[in-house]
């Protein structure tokens, strides 16, 4: 009798230095998958080959994930196995059409993002309505991740401790947040909101593209701009004016580890074009009356400019430089222009909930979006609670930092992703109370999980571990999630990305929370709180 075979599919990234330089631990990872499912009596297939001229065995694009697919059985057991980051599209289109069992897998390293790559995988399948079941392990060997594989090697399916979800009571919340939600869902529909899209779809994230009905069912439109034109407005600053953006970074303090060679360094030269995309990017804004833009950054744009980070960053802050419009008068000056960074549609809406509601009760405005990157016990035993690593490369506003803007570094973005470089927005974030969420599509609706935490203070040499451990050029937040475990968040969260944001006190988080979930509610969202109760 034959062994009985799973087959495994690897998604890549498009950029082949990234699929080379992360193959190792994809290999590694395979390695123990195949002899964890040889122990329950399975073979794992590659269903198709390592490239030895290429250097990896990653699908790489949409069409060779078309080709593996085509002439496999439509009914056989499917593992994704991610290590790295992957664009969800090389494999999606061959899942949508599978009838098999399909089974998420992720490696639980914060070394290359693997466990982001499977969250916005699952996050895509959630929204096209494919049946899957998910699974991540530090080694493949402990008994959560063996029992739970048993399970669905026995039955195709698995079953997670989803008890920390719970549907949103509008009823319950207070008579100030009924109240912001009623006169706030009133103005949306009553004024409208736009959304600058530069270009759709950023590194095949599905999950991430709101369709146009349900937008506008909640008075919100696209925009729907193209990077080329970012370049060309960008190409249009005075450098004179960009000059003056990097003067007042550095006069607030924020510190720019340059170097000499472009290829591996920062320089002044980078930074100052990424302040001459910053004004182009307020000048778009302004010019289309766009609420939020998101910017794709990576491909396309990647070849022409230097990265975006830095942009991102000074929109989401209302402390920023002033952006003067094409006759020198300040865009909106003293306000953030909330960015939805790698276009993630769901945190463009997201944010400007946010931004609106916290402004209304005299909370803070900044909002990011991290990356759910990776988690960890605190190795200084200073605090007992599992801490997430969140972690963006882009959008993250210096008001998250320890000392703001003088808390900020800027370091040259790794030339794997980025050939032309540019400077990130680097810090540490500060300690407080925080109001967590992420907006995600099912099929043609809209939902929203939302929850409170807080971030935490950690010694020097963790947060340097911690950081090391990821990409430390990149910002990082120390997140507890009240209420809400580690494989919990992992089995319920929809998204590769989750939306956070300051308040002044614990009971202003609830506030701030419990009044976005009403006027997201009241906008036709179906909204969970998670965690710690209402």
């Amino acid at each position: 009798m034959s062994t009985p075979e799973i087959l495994l599919f690897a998604s890549g990234d498009l950029r082949e230095s990234a699929n080379q330089t992360c193959w190792a631990a994809q290999a590694e990872m395979e390695a123990a998958l195949t002899k964890v499912l040889e122990e329950n009596g399975y073979a794992l297939k590659r269903a198709h080959p390592f490239k030895a001229d290429k250097g990896h065995g990653f699908l790489a694009s949409q069409r060779e994930g078309m080709d593996a697919f085509k002439d496999i059985d439509p009914n056989a057991p499917i593992i994704v196995a991610e290590a790295v980051w992957q664009y969800s599209h090389h494999v999606l289109p061959g899942l949508m059409h599978h009838k098999g069992p399909i089974l998420t897998v992720a490696n639980w390293s914060g070394t290359w993002p693997g466990l982001v790559g499977m969250l916005n995988l699952n996050g895509s399948l959630t929204k096209a309505e494919v049946p899957y079941s998910t699974l991540w392990s530090e080694n493949f060997d402990d008994d959560f991740f063996k029992n739970k594989l048993s399970d669905w090697l026995k039955t195709g399916q698995i079953s997670h401790d989803l008890s920390h979800v719970k549907p949103f009571q509008p009823q319950n919340a207070s008579a100030q947040s009924q109240q912001i939600a009623d006169e706030l869902s009133k103005k949306i529909l009553q004024d409208k909101i736009i959304l600058g899209v530069f270009d759709e779809g950023c590194m095949g994230m599905y999950n991430a593209i709101i369709p146009d009905a349900p937008l506008a069912k909640m008075g919100m439109f696209k925009e729907r701009l193209s990077q080329s034109t970012l370049y060309y407005e960008t190409q249009c600053v005075d450098e004179a004016e960009a000059a003056s953006v990097f003067s007042w970074l550095k006069e607030k303090g924020m510190k720019f580890h340059f170097g000499s060679t472009p290829e591996t360094d920062l320089t002044e030269a980078q930074v100052l074009e990424q302040c001459r995309m910053y004004i182009a990017a307020c000048r778009l804004a302004d010019d289309f009356g766009c609420d939020a833009i998101g910017i794709q950054y990576q491909q396309g744009l990647k070849d022409l400019l230097p990265a975006s980070d830095l942009v991102e960053g000074m929109l989401n802050n209302d402390d920023r430089p002033d952006a003067p419009d094409r006759n020198g008068t300040p865009i909106r000056p003293g306000k953030a222009i909330v960015h939805f960074n790698e276009v993630d549609e769901c945190a463009g809406v997201d944010g400007i909930l946010t931004n609106l509601v916290h402004r209304s009760l005299g909370q803070p405005v900044e909002t990011t979006l991290h990356d759910i990157r990776w988690g960890d016990r605190d190795h200084s035993n200073t605090h007992d609670d599992f801490i997430w690593v969140f972690e963006i490369s882009g959008a993250t506003p210096p008001a998250h930092h320890i000392d703001g803007w003088q808390g900020t570094e800027s370091y040259r973005q790794p030339p794997m992703y980025f050939r032309l470089g540019g400077g990130t927005m680097k810090g540490v974030a500060k300690p407080g109370e925080i109001i967590w969420s992420r907006i995600y599509v099912v099929g043609e609706d809209l939902h929203m999980d939302i929850g409170v935490g807080s971030v935490v203070s950690l010694p020097a040499a963790e947060t340097k571990r911690r950081s090391e451990a990821t990409t430390p050029e990149w910002p990082i937040m120390h997140a507890v999630l009240e209420g809400v475990g580690r494989d919990q968040l992992m089995a319920s969260h929809k998204a590769n990305h989750i939306q956070v944001a300051y308040a002044n006190s614990k009971s202003d988080a609830i506030e701030a929370a419990t009044a976005k979930a009403c006027l997201a509610t009241k906008l036709g969202i179906t909204v969970n709180w998670c965690g710690t109760q209402q």
